[in-house]
């Protein structure tokens, strides 16, 4: 029997941290177990390593950030390795390239294309444990790559898929909760929950998992644990659910404070061209949303919010943009919040949108975009009532 367990950097943040985490899987282990275990790097380190390239460059090339951030992952399998063998397992560290995570797309965003499974199956076979590096893999051309932020839970997730398991994702918290209790102190954990809503919930803010691992969850029906290092306290599973557990049309609220708002002017008002926009933006691999377009026949007024990590690669979009329509031009606001709801009661309730905007008018929290899936609705709000609007709406709606 083989599990898949993550450790996030937190959990493995001090060597103490990391040998109380070794003297638990020795339990495991002597219960018959063989684990693959995906650590994440030690506290803030991928942060640090960060930090020193700003230093450096304003605009780091991309795959030399990959390598550079490579590095923190494989210090903390390196020790968690000494640290299982220094009480006795059989244990092995692999780097992504190691465990054969051969990953496609472009530095710093890379995505799990294939693992190659016989390199770790084969290695389980003498070992109790396998300690493998999140967040990186190797592409076509030998280059070490990352998977972006919370790239280590799709390491564990993409694990699971490829040896049939269930992936355990343990963290500083005890499960996903319907907010940030760090905002709302009485936040609801929630014991189980649809892939579909964890991934609008990641998308949208909340940071206990990565999107694009409950994507893999989904694709590959992989269920997925999130639970708090080494507590016996219930965490949540994420699995696949037909409904809303609750049939509540709003399930849970999330807060991204890390966004921009950009504003582009002087638009001709051709399709043309706001065509050519986006296809800049998706050459630079921008993510874009909360889009609007004010058409105008003489000067169409374009609006959009990116993640604030990507401002600079949006300043590289900008100078191409200006070379091909001098006309254009740019405005960055860092003053806004989004602010999002998310239920998969959504599908058959009706009025979510004016229950919400009735809150913000009796708070009187100015609303300027609004965008919509099936199942969430996202406001953008200003960054000082951000707070304020989560805490009102969880209120009404029990959350």
């Amino acid at each position: 029997m083989i599990s898949i367990l993550k450790f996030g950097g937190s959990s493995v943040a001090t060597t103490e941290k990391i040998m109380d985490i070794a003297k638990y899987l020795k339990k495991r282990c002597d219960n018959g177990e063989k684990l693959i275990v995906v650590v994440s790097a030690m506290g803030k380190t991928t942060d640090g390593l960060l930090a020193m390239a700003s230093d450096l460059s304003s605009n780091p090339d991309r795959r030399e950030l990959d390598q550079l951030m490579a590095v923190g992952e494989q210090t903390t399998i390196a020790l968690m390795t000494i640290a299982l063998q220094e009480i006795g397992l059989k244990a092995r560290s692999f780097t992504g390239a190691q465990a054969g995570i051969q990953t496609t797309g472009i530095h710093t965003k890379s995505q799990v294309e294939r693992i190659k499974i016989e390199l770790i199956g084969a290695a389980l076979e003498e070992l109790n444990v396998a300690v493998v590096a999140g967040f990186q893999g190797i592409d076509d051309h030998g280059n070490v790559t990352t998977l972006g932020r919370g790239g280590s839970d799709t390491t564990a997730v993409a694990l699971a898929a490829a040896f049939h398991g269930k992936a355990e994702i343990y963290t500083d918290v005890n499960g996903v909760y319907r907010t940030d209790p760090r905002i709302y102190p009485q936040a609801k954990k929630i014991d189980t929950i649809s892939y579909e809503e964890m991934m609008e919930m990641s998308a949208l803010g909340a940071k206990v998992m990565e999107m694009r691992s409950v994507e893999l969850g989904k694709k590959y029906q992989v269920p997925i644990y999130v639970g708090q290092t080494l507590s016996d306290g219930g965490g949540t599973l994420i699995m696949p659910i037909n409904g809303s557990m609750e049939k509540r049309s709003i399930s849970a609220a999330t807060l991204n404070e890390n966004i921009l708002s950009v504003s582009i002017q002087g638009i001709t008002g051709s399709c043309q061209e706001v065509v050519k926009i986006f296809q800049v933006m998706g050459k630079h691999h921008l993510n874009i949303d909360m889009i609007t377009l004010n058409d105008s026949q003489e000067n169409a007024h374009l609006t959009f919010t990116i993640p604030l990590a990507e401002k600079g690669v949006f300043n590289e979009a900008i100078k191409e943009l200006q070379e091909m329509f001098p006309t254009l031009t740019f405005q960055i606001f860092d003053s806004y919040a989004k602010v999002s709801v998310v239920g998969l009661g959504m599908r058959d309730a009706s009025g979510v949108t004016a229950g919400v905007l009735s809150i913000f008018e009796e708070n009187n929290i100015p609303f300027y975009q609004i965008t919509t899936s099936e199942i969430s609705i996202s406001f953008t709000v200003p960054h000082e009532k951000a707070k304020e609007a989560v805490i009102k709406i969880c209120e009404k709606y029990d959350l």
